[in-house]
């Protein structure tokens, strides 16, 4: 009698599972085939349905490289993602290794304020970057969405690194010491090895945080500077086209892309902290 309520709450939980995960994933799957439609539409065609392989396209994949306003976005997003990541990540780790130093004063107060970014309604953020960047002379200007795409991913840096610091153990700093390296070769030969998985894992959620932000991107940039995101956001406004669909599928594999990399990271941190 247990054996079978147990399997059946197995069953159960199995199924609440895949109703769970299908209500997540189905939503971003349907776009996967969509994109391929050879029609104008945002609908699965007749053809589609029977599979003809007529009713296929690479039509809107074509249409991101032949049309200069996607590559326009495109070029900025990578540009914008990779500077402001660089930003984010050496500040974001700097500040972790603040925060983690024994003599830190504040460290509660420094590491709210630290991550307060993350946790703020974006509009809010986008609100307040707007007005100061724009005092500053910073507003429709490249530089201008870097510093704030880094002020976003600067937490997510801080996060990983506090935590892959959790267990770094200090007194490898000491001996490194004892052996007459300064502060910067301990850290560049000792410490920035075993702490390099949890800041290439902040790093690639900088990244993509910088990657898919829209709303500052609204409020600060101007057409030169428009993204990925926001190219979408005003396709949808001024012209629905399928190649939004092509791009959005795009975004996911990159997506996946990454969750890959973070898991990768994550295992090589876990190995290498079971090696000590």
């Amino acid at each position: 009698m247990d054996y079978a309520i147990w399997k059946a709450a197995k069953i159960a939980f199995i199924v609440a599972v895949a109703l769970g995960f299908g209500f997540l994933i189905l939503p971003l799957i349907v776009i996967i085939p969509l994109s391929f439609n050879a029609e104008p539409y945002f609908t699965f065609t007749e053809g589609m349905l029977r599979f003809d392989g007529e009713a296929y396209s690479l039509r809107w994949y074509r249409s991101i490289i032949e049309n200069p306003e996607w590559r326009t976005a495109i070029g900025n997003s990578f540009l914008i993602g990779v500077c402001a990541t660089f930003i984010a990540t050496v500040l974001g780790t700097l500040a972790a290794l603040g925060l983690n130093h024994p003599m830190c004063p504040m460290r509660d107060a420094i590491s709210a304020l630290l991550i307060s970014p993350m946790v703020t309604p974006v509009i809010i953020v986008a609100v307040g970057v707007f007005f100061f960047y724009s005092s500053l002379g910073l507003g429709q200007t490249h530089l201008g969405l870097i510093l704030a795409h880094a002020m976003l991913g600067a937490p997510f840096v801080v996060i990983t690194v506090t935590a892959t610091l959790a267990g770094f153990d200090r007194t490898l700093l000491r001996a490194a010491a004892s052996l007459g390296a300064s502060p910067l070769t301990a850290f560049r030969r000792v410490q920035l090895p075993i702490i390099s998985p949890g800041v290439f894992t902040g790093a690639l959620f900088a990244f993509a945080a910088s990657f898919d932000e829209v709303v500052i991107v609204l409020f600060l940039g101007g057409v030169d500077q428009r993204t990925i995101p926001r190219q979408m956001w005003s396709g949808i406004r001024e012209e629905i086209s399928p190649t939004i669909l092509a791009i959005a599928t795009l975004l996911i594999v990159f997506a996946i892309l990454v969750l890959v990399a973070v898991e990768l990271l994550q295992r090589s941190s876990k190995a290498a902290q079971a090696q000590k």
